[in-house]
Protein backbone atom coordinates (compact mmCIF):
# COMPACT_ATOMS: atom_id res chain seq x y z
CA UNK A 1 0.00 0.00 0.00
CA UNK A 2 1.24 3.47 -0.81
CA UNK A 3 1.59 5.65 2.25
CA UNK A 4 -0.53 8.44 0.75
CA UNK A 5 -3.64 6.33 0.16
CA UNK A 6 -6.69 6.60 2.34
CA UNK A 7 -7.45 2.96 2.92
CA UNK A 8 -9.31 0.08 1.35
CA UNK A 9 -12.56 0.75 -0.47
CA UNK A 10 -15.54 -1.30 0.66
CA UNK A 11 -17.11 -1.59 -2.77
CA UNK A 12 -19.16 1.59 -2.48
CA UNK A 13 -16.26 3.95 -2.94
CA UNK A 14 -16.09 4.54 0.81
CA UNK A 15 -12.56 4.38 2.15
CA UNK A 16 -12.23 2.48 5.39
CA UNK A 17 -10.01 4.06 8.05
CA UNK A 18 -7.21 2.51 10.02
CA UNK A 19 -8.64 1.74 13.44
CA UNK A 20 -6.63 1.55 16.66
CA UNK A 21 -8.34 -0.02 19.67
CA UNK A 22 -6.74 1.10 22.92
CA UNK A 23 -6.32 4.86 23.42
CA UNK A 24 -3.17 4.28 25.43
CA UNK A 25 0.42 5.41 25.03
CA UNK A 26 0.81 2.71 22.39
CA UNK A 27 -2.34 3.72 20.54
CA UNK A 28 -1.41 7.39 20.50
CA UNK A 29 2.11 6.60 19.31
CA UNK A 30 0.72 4.44 16.52
CA UNK A 31 -1.49 7.27 15.28
CA UNK A 32 1.51 9.58 15.43
CA UNK A 33 3.68 7.09 13.53
CA UNK A 34 1.08 6.66 10.78
CA UNK A 35 1.01 10.39 10.15
CA UNK A 36 4.81 10.68 10.30
CA UNK A 37 5.04 7.87 7.74
CA UNK A 38 2.89 9.88 5.34
CA UNK A 39 -0.44 8.10 5.72
CA UNK A 40 -3.22 10.53 4.85
CA UNK A 41 -6.27 8.34 5.29
CA UNK A 42 -8.67 8.16 8.18
CA UNK A 43 -7.47 7.16 11.64
CA UNK A 44 -9.88 6.26 14.44
CA UNK A 45 -8.43 5.83 17.93
CA UNK A 46 -10.86 4.22 20.38
CA UNK A 47 -10.45 4.01 24.16
CA UNK A 48 -12.66 2.86 27.02
CA UNK A 49 -11.20 5.45 29.40
CA UNK A 50 -12.48 9.02 29.41
CA UNK A 51 -8.94 10.42 29.65
CA UNK A 52 -7.03 11.10 26.46
CA UNK A 53 -3.94 8.86 26.04
CA UNK A 54 -1.41 9.17 28.84
CA UNK A 55 1.79 7.52 30.07
CA UNK A 56 1.54 5.06 32.95
CA UNK A 57 5.04 5.12 34.56
CA UNK A 58 4.33 8.42 36.42
CA UNK A 59 1.33 6.80 38.10
CA UNK A 60 3.64 4.87 40.46
CA UNK A 61 6.34 7.54 40.59
CA UNK A 62 6.19 11.32 40.21
CA UNK A 63 2.45 11.68 39.72
CA UNK A 64 1.74 9.43 42.70
CA UNK A 65 3.92 11.67 44.85
CA UNK A 66 2.27 14.84 43.48
CA UNK A 67 5.59 15.90 41.92
CA UNK A 68 4.54 15.46 38.30
CA UNK A 69 1.59 17.67 37.26
CA UNK A 70 -1.35 15.86 35.70
CA UNK A 71 -0.93 17.70 32.40
CA UNK A 72 2.58 16.23 32.04
CA UNK A 73 1.37 12.62 31.88
CA UNK A 74 -0.51 12.99 28.59
CA UNK A 75 1.06 11.82 25.33
CA UNK A 76 -0.22 14.75 23.26
CA UNK A 77 -1.90 18.08 23.93
CA UNK A 78 -5.70 18.03 23.48
CA UNK A 79 -5.59 19.77 20.10
CA UNK A 80 -3.05 17.36 18.61
CA UNK A 81 -5.69 14.82 17.56
CA UNK A 82 -7.80 17.33 15.63
CA UNK A 83 -4.70 18.95 14.15
CA UNK A 84 -3.58 15.57 12.80
CA UNK A 85 -7.05 14.47 11.68
CA UNK A 86 -7.23 11.64 14.21
CA UNK A 87 -10.75 10.79 15.36
CA UNK A 88 -10.42 10.20 19.11
CA UNK A 89 -13.33 8.31 20.65
CA UNK A 90 -13.00 8.17 24.42
CA UNK A 91 -15.28 6.47 26.91
CA UNK A 92 -16.06 3.97 24.18
CA UNK A 93 -15.69 0.24 24.75
CA UNK A 94 -15.14 -2.14 21.84
CA UNK A 95 -16.90 -5.43 22.49
CA UNK A 96 -15.93 -7.56 19.50
CA UNK A 97 -14.04 -7.73 16.23
CA UNK A 98 -15.31 -9.31 13.01
CA UNK A 99 -12.30 -9.95 10.73
CA UNK A 100 -14.45 -11.18 7.83
CA UNK A 101 -16.54 -8.00 7.76
CA UNK A 102 -13.57 -5.82 8.81
CA UNK A 103 -15.63 -4.21 11.59
CA UNK A 104 -15.39 -3.55 15.29
CA UNK A 105 -18.55 -3.49 17.40
CA UNK A 106 -18.97 -0.93 20.16
CA UNK A 107 -20.76 -1.29 23.49
CA UNK A 108 -23.68 0.79 22.15
CA UNK A 109 -23.98 -1.68 19.24
CA UNK A 110 -22.46 0.78 16.79
CA UNK A 111 -19.99 -0.55 14.24
CA UNK A 112 -16.86 0.91 12.69
CA UNK A 113 -15.31 -0.48 9.54
CA UNK A 114 -11.56 -0.76 9.21
CA UNK A 115 -9.01 -1.32 6.47
CA UNK A 116 -6.35 -2.30 9.00
CA UNK A 117 -6.77 -2.79 12.74
CA UNK A 118 -4.21 -2.35 15.49
CA UNK A 119 -4.82 -3.73 18.99
CA UNK A 120 -3.09 -1.78 21.76
CA UNK A 121 -5.42 -3.02 24.47
CA UNK A 122 -2.64 -3.42 27.03
CA UNK A 123 -3.16 -5.44 30.16
CA UNK A 124 -5.28 -5.67 33.29
CA UNK A 125 -4.17 -6.15 36.91
CA UNK A 126 -4.50 -9.64 38.30
CA UNK A 127 -7.09 -9.66 41.07
CA UNK A 128 -6.37 -10.98 44.54
CA UNK A 129 -8.48 -14.17 44.93
CA UNK A 130 -9.13 -14.07 48.68
CA UNK A 131 -12.08 -13.11 50.88
CA UNK A 132 -12.33 -9.40 51.63
CA UNK A 133 -10.52 -8.27 48.50
CA UNK A 134 -13.51 -6.18 47.35
CA UNK A 135 -13.55 -3.86 50.38
CA UNK A 136 -12.91 -0.12 50.39
CA UNK A 137 -9.25 0.69 50.80
CA UNK A 138 -8.02 -2.13 48.54
CA UNK A 139 -6.23 -0.62 45.56
CA UNK A 140 -4.92 -1.74 42.18
CA UNK A 141 -2.79 0.55 40.06
CA UNK A 142 -3.46 0.77 36.34
CA UNK A 143 -5.35 3.96 35.56
CA UNK A 144 -4.83 7.57 36.55
CA UNK A 145 -7.83 7.48 38.89
CA UNK A 146 -6.22 4.52 40.68
CA UNK A 147 -3.13 6.63 41.31
CA UNK A 148 -5.34 9.47 42.61
CA UNK A 149 -6.97 7.14 45.13
CA UNK A 150 -3.68 5.64 46.29
CA UNK A 151 -2.12 9.08 46.67
CA UNK A 152 -4.98 10.11 48.96
CA UNK A 153 -4.24 7.06 51.13
CA UNK A 154 -0.51 7.77 51.48
CA UNK A 155 -0.60 10.04 54.49
CA UNK A 156 1.98 10.37 57.29
CA UNK A 157 1.53 7.53 59.76
CA UNK A 158 -0.88 5.55 57.58
CA UNK A 159 -0.38 1.79 57.67
CA UNK A 160 0.01 0.54 54.11
CA UNK A 161 0.28 -3.13 53.17
CA UNK A 162 1.62 -3.87 49.69
CA UNK A 163 0.89 -7.36 48.35
CA UNK A 164 3.47 -8.32 45.76
CA UNK A 165 7.12 -7.28 45.52
CA UNK A 166 7.27 -6.70 41.79
CA UNK A 167 7.92 -3.36 40.12
CA UNK A 168 4.55 -1.83 41.01
CA UNK A 169 4.77 -3.13 44.58
CA UNK A 170 8.26 -1.75 45.18
CA UNK A 171 7.60 1.58 43.47
CA UNK A 172 4.43 2.22 45.44
CA UNK A 173 6.17 1.07 48.63
CA UNK A 174 8.92 3.64 48.06
CA UNK A 175 6.33 6.34 47.36
CA UNK A 176 4.42 5.44 50.53
CA UNK A 177 7.58 5.64 52.66
CA UNK A 178 8.47 9.00 51.13
CA UNK A 179 4.96 10.19 52.02
CA UNK A 180 5.57 9.14 55.63
CA UNK A 181 3.47 5.98 55.73
CA UNK A 182 4.40 2.79 57.54
CA UNK A 183 4.84 0.15 54.86
CA UNK A 184 4.79 -3.65 54.90
CA UNK A 185 5.45 -5.57 51.69
CA UNK A 186 4.14 -9.14 51.51
CA UNK A 187 5.62 -11.49 48.90
CA UNK A 188 5.06 -15.20 48.28
CA UNK A 189 8.62 -15.99 47.19
CA UNK A 190 11.85 -15.38 49.09
CA UNK A 191 13.04 -12.16 47.39
CA UNK A 192 11.58 -9.24 45.41
CA UNK A 193 11.74 -9.38 41.61
CA UNK A 194 13.23 -12.86 41.84
CA UNK A 195 11.84 -14.08 38.54
CA UNK A 196 13.04 -10.97 36.69
CA UNK A 197 16.45 -10.34 38.25
CA UNK A 198 17.56 -13.58 39.85
CA UNK A 199 18.77 -14.04 43.40
CA UNK A 200 21.99 -12.04 43.16
CA UNK A 201 20.44 -8.74 42.07
CA UNK A 202 17.09 -9.24 43.81
CA UNK A 203 18.95 -9.15 47.12
CA UNK A 204 20.18 -5.64 46.30
CA UNK A 205 16.61 -4.42 45.98
CA UNK A 206 15.59 -6.12 49.21
CA UNK A 207 18.45 -4.46 51.09
CA UNK A 208 17.69 -1.06 49.61
CA UNK A 209 14.04 -1.09 50.67
CA UNK A 210 14.82 -2.43 54.13
CA UNK A 211 17.40 0.33 54.57
CA UNK A 212 14.59 2.84 54.09
CA UNK A 213 12.18 1.39 56.60
CA UNK A 214 10.10 -0.95 54.48
CA UNK A 215 9.07 -4.08 56.37
CA UNK A 216 9.66 -6.86 53.86
CA UNK A 217 8.08 -10.23 54.57
CA UNK A 218 8.90 -13.03 52.17
CA UNK A 219 7.55 -16.56 51.77
CA UNK A 220 4.11 -15.56 53.02
CA UNK A 221 0.64 -16.47 51.78
CA UNK A 222 -2.31 -14.10 52.03
CA UNK A 223 -5.47 -15.84 53.28
CA UNK A 224 -7.90 -12.97 53.78
CA UNK A 225 -8.24 -9.20 53.90
CA UNK A 226 -9.91 -8.33 57.16
CA UNK A 227 -12.27 -5.40 57.47
CA UNK A 228 -14.85 -3.47 59.39
CA UNK A 229 -17.99 -1.80 58.02
CA UNK A 230 -16.87 -2.52 54.45
CA UNK A 231 -13.39 -1.02 54.80
CA UNK A 232 -10.14 -2.99 54.93
CA UNK A 233 -8.34 -3.18 58.27
CA UNK A 234 -5.60 -5.70 57.64
CA UNK A 235 -4.13 -8.70 55.86
CA UNK A 236 -4.39 -12.12 57.49
CA UNK A 237 -1.62 -14.53 56.53
CA UNK A 238 -1.63 -18.32 56.37
CA UNK A 239 0.44 -18.56 59.55
CA UNK A 240 -2.34 -16.80 61.46
CA UNK A 241 -0.66 -13.41 61.83
CA UNK A 242 -2.44 -10.25 60.74
CA UNK A 243 -0.76 -7.15 59.31
CA UNK A 244 -2.80 -4.09 60.26
CA UNK A 245 -3.51 -1.83 57.29
CA UNK A 246 -5.44 1.34 56.58
CA UNK A 247 -4.84 0.72 52.87
CA UNK A 248 -3.82 -2.30 50.82
CA UNK A 249 -2.10 -2.03 47.44
CA UNK A 250 -2.24 -5.18 45.33
CA UNK A 251 0.54 -5.63 42.79
CA UNK A 252 0.57 -9.32 41.89
CA UNK A 253 1.09 -8.88 38.18
CA UNK A 254 -0.90 -8.12 35.07
CA UNK A 255 -2.51 -10.21 32.34
CA UNK A 256 -2.68 -9.26 28.65
CA UNK A 257 -6.12 -7.97 27.66
CA UNK A 258 -6.87 -10.46 24.89
CA UNK A 259 -10.68 -10.45 24.96
CA UNK A 260 -11.03 -8.72 21.59
CA UNK A 261 -8.34 -10.85 20.00
CA UNK A 262 -10.19 -13.93 21.21
CA UNK A 263 -13.45 -12.63 19.75
CA UNK A 264 -11.65 -12.23 16.43
CA UNK A 265 -10.32 -15.78 16.50
CA UNK A 266 -6.70 -14.65 16.53
CA UNK A 267 -3.92 -16.97 17.63
CA UNK A 268 -3.21 -16.49 21.34
CA UNK A 269 -0.23 -17.58 23.41
CA UNK A 270 0.56 -15.50 26.50
CA UNK A 271 -1.01 -12.57 24.69
CA UNK A 272 -1.73 -12.01 21.02
CA UNK A 273 0.85 -13.89 18.99
CA UNK A 274 2.46 -11.82 16.23
CA UNK A 275 5.36 -12.03 13.82
CA UNK A 276 8.32 -9.63 13.89
CA UNK A 277 6.22 -7.07 12.01
CA UNK A 278 3.60 -7.15 14.81
CA UNK A 279 1.11 -8.78 12.44
CA UNK A 280 -1.27 -11.30 14.01
CA UNK A 281 -2.63 -14.49 12.48
CA UNK A 282 -5.04 -12.24 10.53
CA UNK A 283 -3.13 -10.26 7.85
CA UNK A 284 -5.11 -7.07 8.47
CA UNK A 285 -4.85 -7.06 12.26
CA UNK A 286 -1.77 -6.05 14.23
CA UNK A 287 -0.96 -5.86 17.94
CA UNK A 288 1.57 -3.86 19.96
CA UNK A 289 2.53 -3.17 23.56
CA UNK A 290 1.67 -5.27 26.62
CA UNK A 291 -0.81 -7.41 24.70
CA UNK A 292 1.61 -8.53 21.95
CA UNK A 293 3.65 -11.71 22.20
CA UNK A 294 5.95 -10.86 19.30
CA UNK A 295 8.64 -12.83 17.53
CA UNK A 296 11.98 -11.16 18.25
CA UNK A 297 14.59 -11.57 15.48
CA UNK A 298 17.57 -11.16 17.83
CA UNK A 299 16.33 -13.62 20.42
CA UNK A 300 14.80 -15.96 17.83
CA UNK A 301 11.70 -16.53 19.93
CA UNK A 302 8.40 -14.93 20.91
CA UNK A 303 8.47 -12.62 23.92
CA UNK A 304 5.93 -10.36 25.60
CA UNK A 305 7.38 -7.36 27.42
CA UNK A 306 5.22 -5.38 29.84
CA UNK A 307 7.14 -2.13 29.84
CA UNK A 308 7.00 1.46 28.65
CA UNK A 309 9.61 1.09 25.91
CA UNK A 310 7.51 -1.44 24.03
CA UNK A 311 4.47 0.83 24.21
CA UNK A 312 6.56 3.67 22.78
CA UNK A 313 8.49 1.80 20.10
CA UNK A 314 6.47 -1.18 18.91
CA UNK A 315 3.65 0.98 17.49
CA UNK A 316 6.14 2.65 15.13
CA UNK A 317 6.96 -0.73 13.62
CA UNK A 318 3.31 -1.78 13.53
CA UNK A 319 2.26 1.45 11.81
CA UNK A 320 4.83 1.05 9.06
CA UNK A 321 4.00 -2.63 8.64
CA UNK A 322 0.32 -1.68 8.25
CA UNK A 323 1.42 0.58 5.40
CA UNK A 324 3.17 -2.30 3.68
CA UNK A 325 6.74 -1.34 4.57
CA UNK A 326 9.37 -4.01 5.16
CA UNK A 327 10.08 -3.56 8.88
CA UNK A 328 10.74 -5.71 11.93
CA UNK A 329 10.73 -4.95 15.64
CA UNK A 330 14.20 -5.98 16.78
CA UNK A 331 15.00 -3.52 19.58
CA UNK A 332 16.76 -4.96 22.61
CA UNK A 333 14.15 -5.14 25.40
CA UNK A 334 14.48 -2.19 27.79
CA UNK A 335 12.83 -1.01 30.97
CA UNK A 336 13.54 1.41 33.78
CA UNK A 337 12.46 2.23 37.27
CA UNK A 338 13.22 5.01 39.69
CA UNK A 339 12.38 5.90 43.25
CA UNK A 340 13.69 8.41 45.74
CA UNK A 341 13.47 8.49 49.50
CA UNK A 342 13.44 11.70 51.50
CA UNK A 343 16.91 12.31 53.05
CA UNK A 344 17.11 11.71 56.77
CA UNK A 345 17.87 15.40 57.38
CA UNK A 346 16.10 18.22 55.46
CA UNK A 347 19.33 19.87 54.25
CA UNK A 348 21.04 16.61 53.34
CA UNK A 349 21.45 15.99 49.59
CA UNK A 350 19.95 12.85 48.12
CA UNK A 351 22.73 10.26 48.10
CA UNK A 352 22.95 7.17 45.91
CA UNK A 353 21.72 5.05 48.81
CA UNK A 354 18.59 7.20 48.93
CA UNK A 355 17.60 6.83 45.30
CA UNK A 356 16.99 4.08 42.81
CA UNK A 357 17.49 5.03 39.18
CA UNK A 358 17.86 1.93 37.07
CA UNK A 359 17.86 0.92 33.42
CA UNK A 360 17.79 -2.69 32.21
CA UNK A 361 18.52 -3.99 28.73
CA UNK A 362 18.21 -7.54 27.45
CA UNK A 363 16.15 -10.58 28.21
CA UNK A 364 16.92 -13.43 30.60
CA UNK A 365 14.53 -16.12 31.71
CA UNK A 366 14.75 -17.58 35.24
CA UNK A 367 17.74 -19.90 35.39
CA UNK A 368 18.68 -18.80 31.86
CA UNK A 369 22.07 -17.51 32.96
CA UNK A 370 25.08 -19.08 34.65
CA UNK A 371 26.82 -16.05 36.12
CA UNK A 372 26.20 -12.49 37.31
CA UNK A 373 29.08 -10.02 37.09
CA UNK A 374 29.00 -6.78 39.11
CA UNK A 375 30.95 -3.70 38.02
CA UNK A 376 31.19 -0.80 40.48
CA UNK A 377 30.15 -0.25 44.09
CA UNK A 378 27.12 -2.34 45.00
CA UNK A 379 26.99 -1.09 48.59
CA UNK A 380 26.88 2.52 47.41
CA UNK A 381 24.15 1.65 44.89
CA UNK A 382 26.33 2.69 41.94
CA UNK A 383 27.02 -0.31 39.77
CA UNK A 384 26.26 -2.28 36.62
CA UNK A 385 25.16 -5.91 36.76
CA UNK A 386 25.58 -8.27 33.82
CA UNK A 387 23.84 -11.61 33.31
CA UNK A 388 26.04 -14.04 31.36
CA UNK A 389 25.54 -17.41 29.72
CA UNK A 390 28.55 -19.28 28.31
CA UNK A 391 30.57 -16.08 28.56
CA UNK A 392 28.11 -13.97 26.54
CA UNK A 393 26.18 -11.00 27.93
CA UNK A 394 22.43 -11.60 27.85
CA UNK A 395 21.38 -8.53 29.84
CA UNK A 396 22.77 -5.58 31.74
CA UNK A 397 21.37 -3.30 34.44
CA UNK A 398 22.89 0.06 35.37
CA UNK A 399 22.00 1.41 38.82
CA UNK A 400 22.61 5.14 39.40
CA UNK A 401 25.17 5.09 36.58
CA UNK A 402 24.32 6.80 33.31
CA UNK A 403 25.32 6.93 29.63
CA UNK A 404 26.17 3.23 29.46
CA UNK A 405 23.12 1.80 27.69
CA UNK A 406 24.74 1.97 24.24
CA UNK A 407 27.80 -0.14 25.14
CA UNK A 408 25.60 -2.55 27.14
CA UNK A 409 23.34 -2.92 24.11
CA UNK A 410 26.36 -3.56 21.88
CA UNK A 411 27.59 -6.33 24.18
CA UNK A 412 24.17 -8.01 24.01
CA UNK A 413 23.69 -7.67 20.26
CA UNK A 414 27.23 -8.76 19.38
CA UNK A 415 26.82 -12.06 21.27
CA UNK A 416 30.59 -12.19 21.65
CA UNK A 417 32.36 -13.97 24.48
CA UNK A 418 33.70 -11.48 27.03
CA UNK A 419 36.42 -11.55 29.67
CA UNK A 420 34.45 -11.53 32.93
CA UNK A 421 37.33 -10.03 34.94
CA UNK A 422 37.67 -7.12 32.52
CA UNK A 423 33.89 -6.74 32.45
CA UNK A 424 33.95 -6.27 36.24
CA UNK A 425 36.78 -3.71 36.11
CA UNK A 426 35.48 -0.08 35.98
CA UNK A 427 38.86 0.98 34.59
CA UNK A 428 38.31 -1.05 31.42
CA UNK A 429 35.99 0.47 28.82
CA UNK A 430 32.95 -1.69 28.14
CA UNK A 431 33.84 -1.76 24.49
CA UNK A 432 37.18 -3.36 25.31
CA UNK A 433 36.17 -6.25 27.57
Amino acid sequence: MSTDTAGTADGTGHERPYVIVGASLGGAKAAEALREAGYRGGIVLIGAEHERPYERPPLSKGYLLDKTPREKIYVHPPQWYADHDVTLRLGTAVTSVDPAAHTVTLADDGRIEYAKLLLTTGSVPRRLPVPGADQDGVHYLRRVEDSDRIRAALTPGARVAVIGAGWIGLETAAAARTAGAEVTVLEAVELPLLRVLGREVAQVFADLHRDHGVDLRFGVKVEELTGKDGAVTGVRLADGTTVAADAVIVGIGIAPDTALAESAGLELDNGVKTDERLRTSDPDIYAAGDVANAFHPLLRRHIRVEHWANAVNQPQTAARAMLGQDVAYDRVPYFFTDAEWTPRHPNEPVASRDKLSMEYLGYVEPDGYDRVVFRGDVKANEFIAFWLKDGRVLAGMNMNIWDVTDPIRELIVSKRVVDADRLADPNVALGEV
